[in-house]
């Protein structure tokens, strides 16, 4: 059955906003600047409205980090669980603070990346080549001038990418990067920008990427006794991956203000990596075809000296097709499409009332629908509406922000039951106080409480979904306090320190549970977790002569503990895939034009799945080091930079997620050449 592919109309309020917002930009785009450098909207704030400290990874450190993909990068933040299912093309999604992956706002250059069928974003599709910047907010970004949307994840990451910036009179930036890999990796890439004129600069940037994703690894399993049930090396296979990614963007200044238009594509068709259990080793058949296109503008503008507006917009298109033709799990063959089409717009706006106290209003309006070719599929589309209402307030050395979220949720579908519509109001309370004039320490404090809604997979998916099924809510409470000094010393430039103690509460989670047919799952409200924790984090800057050295530790320790049902044996127990202690330790050495890094990520003892912490579910803990070097040279008027990384330098065998082995020792080539 093929799948019905049907655009819903949307209502007269979205084409009026979008026509506004059409009608202010252009109106807007014939006034005058002055900046040639044009910096996105998110990154200008007032430093003292900063209450909460970011995580953030930019520049050239980034670059230099021995990571294929953001989620690669985002191991070396605090309080980060990371699903890895192995290999280039492998799924990888976040966990911030054992709160779940569905409670994770992802945003591309201050728009959040969607996913209505599943939640759940896929980090590796995303290339650390076009980023300047990833920082991660526990709770929500600390500032007010932002769209609601921004208002309503436990935990933000924001990926922002490079904006065109021009030296002297240069009008055109090349740079084209050839990455290989020990394992069959081709992966060129350029990014050219163009400076069209004093106001406007352009940017397009393209990556392929082609693996046949075979790698070693160790297979070896236990009896329940401890006793060693097999123990071999064999080939990864179902990991291979063909991707495109496609990128443009336009920048500009405005009188007080600036606007963006960005166009994003990725295609890939990939192998599923199967888990390896009783002794299978060979391909599994299962692919997975995508094509996601996006197109989204943003334009802020200070209309009055105390009043700034700034409008978004976005429409998403998402295709997948998932096969399994081979698999013997399956009786029948198995070829599914999805559709899902997402259409955003946003408008926000703050007024001054001091030169210490802000209020803002911000209103959002999202359309989502899913179309597939499953069985007596229920063809939903939902319609949301946002309102966040929020003020920052300083008082000597008191800050303050204070905000609420409104959520308006409504549903249609084609047949069978829908979804109830949902109302709700969400608090959050952020608060920070330094309490010495010099201003080296802030001791800082939030609460937060906010929901996620569930996914169109949780409400209709055949058979399973369950159309009466309630928000997801968090509550966090975090108290921590910050340290930063610059010195004078001649080795001890500065040093800059933060500690974290939380607690968090999921209510109502949802879960797959039987329905008394071990064959038929349906998913329900069932679960509660408690999560206490503590994040730490510390880094400083050396100079020892000509050589610069930064190191950076991070560590987290996580009881994160399943309350559900007091009758279950698994009660009180720690939750699948939490480890009690992680952490890293990363180090960057810069010597002339030469560049040393290295970095070890540890990840302690867990359970899997299957819930009960008993010996049989136990994970061992696993450790990388990784170590790369890297030399610039001057041609002309040109640098060609080259970097050999060597990752999993003692060849470790591990898995991430249990029966999905990781690569062992690999190595990797990296040769950029800027024009």
């Amino acid at each position: 059955m093929e799948p019905k592919f049907t655009f819903y109309k949307t209502n007269k309020t979205i084409i009026t906003i979008l026509v506004l917002f059409a009608q202010l930009f252009f109106s807007q785009s014939r006034d005058t600047i002055k900046e040639q450098v044009i910096v996105p909207v998110h990154i200008q704030k007032k430093t003292f409205k900063e209450i909460l400290p970011a995580q953030v990874i930019s520049g050239e450190q980034l670059e230099r980090l021995n990571s294929h993909s953001v989620a690669d990068a985002l191991r070396y933040f605090a309080g980060i669980q990371i699903k890895d299912y192995g290999g280039i093309g492998g799924l990888k999604t976040i966990n911030i603070r054992s709160m779940g992956s569905q409670h994770v706002g992802v945003f591309y250059d201050g728009i959040q990346l969607g996913n209505a069928q599943n939640g759940i974003v896929d980090l590796g599709r995303f290339s650390l080549d076009d980023l300047e910047e990833i920082s991660l907010y526990n709770g929500q970004k600390s500032e007010i001038f932002q769209p609601a949307k921004d208002f309503g994840s436990s935990g933000s990451i924001y990926l922002q990418p490079k904006i065109p910036t021009f030296k002297g009179n240069k009008k055109t930036n090349l740079v084209v990067r050839f990455k290989n890999s020990s394992i069959d990796l081709f992966n060129p890439s350029f990014r050219l920008e163009q400076k069209i004129s004093e106001k406007i600069s352009a940017s397009f940037s393209s990556e392929f990427i082609q693996s046949d994703g075979v790698y070693k690894f160790r297979y070896r399993k236990k009896y329940p006794d401890g006793e060693i049930a097999n123990d071999t090396i064999a080939k990864r296979f179902d990991s291979d991956i063909k991707s495109k990614r496609f990128e443009t963007s336009l920048h500009g200044d405005l009188k007080d203000g600036n606007w963006s238009v960005r166009g994003y594509g990725y295609l890939s068709d990939r192998g599923i990596p199967a888990a390896i259990v009783n002794n299978r080793f060979g391909a599994r058949g299962q692919r997975l075809r995508d094509e996601s296109y996006f197109v989204q503008a943003s334009l802020r503008k200070k209309l009055f000296p105390k009043f700034e507006t700034q409008l978004r917009a976005k429409f998403a298109y998402d295709y997948t097709f998932y096969a399994d033709t081979v698999s013997t799990e399956a009786a029948f063959p198995v070829r599914n499409s999805y559709i899902q089409r997402e259409v955003y717009v946003s408008s926000s706006n703050m007024y001054s009332i001091t030169s210490n106290w802000d209020i803002s209003a911000s209103v959002d309006f999202q359309y989502n629908n899913l179309d597939a070719n499953l069985f007596n599929f229920s063809y939903p589309t939902r319609y949301t509406t946002l309102m966040a209402f929020a003020t920052t307030y300083q008082w000597r050395r008191f800050k303050f922000l204070g905000s609420v979220l409104g959520t308006f949720v409504s549903e249609e579908v084609e047949k069978n039951s829908k979804s109830p519509d949902k109302t709700e109001w969400t608090p959050a309370a952020f608060l920070s106080y330094q309490p010495f004039n010099s201003k080296e320490i802030t001791i800082r404090a939030f609460y937060k409480r906010i929901f996620r809604m569930p996914t169109f997979n949780d409400l209709y998916y055949t058979v399973i979904g369950n159309a009466f099924l309630k928000p997801e809510f968090t509550n966090q409470y975090n108290v921590g306090f910050t340290y930063g000094k610059s010195y004078h010393h001649q080795i001890l430039k500065g040093i800059y320190a933060t500690v974290d103690g939380y607690f968090n509460k999921v209510e109502d989670k949802i879960i797959a549970a039987p329905t008394g047919n071990l064959f038929r799952w349906t998913m329900l409200n069932l679960g509660n977790v408690e999560i206490l924790g503590t994040d730490v984090h510390v880094q400083a800057d050396l100079n020892f002569g000509n050589v610069t050295i930064r190191p950076q530790v991070n560590y987290t320790f996580q009881r994160a503990r399943d309350f559900s049902d007091r009758s279950e044996s698994y009660f009180g127990d720690q939750i699948p895939y939490t480890p009690w202690h992680s952490g890293n330790f990363t180090t960057m050495a810069d010597y002339k034009d030469w560049s040393f890094n290295y970095s070890f990520v540890y990840v302690g003892e867990r359970y899997d799945g299957q819930q009960n912490n008993i010996q049989y579910n136990y994970i061992q803990p696993w450790y990388t080091h990784d170590l790369s070097v890297q030399k610039k040279f001057n041609w002309q008027t040109h640098q060609i930079k080259a970097s050999l990384e060597v990752n999993n330098i003692f060849n470790q065998y591990y898995d991430v997620v249990l029966n999905y082995p990781m690569p062992g020792r690999t190595f990797k080539l990296i040769v950029s050449f800027t024009l």
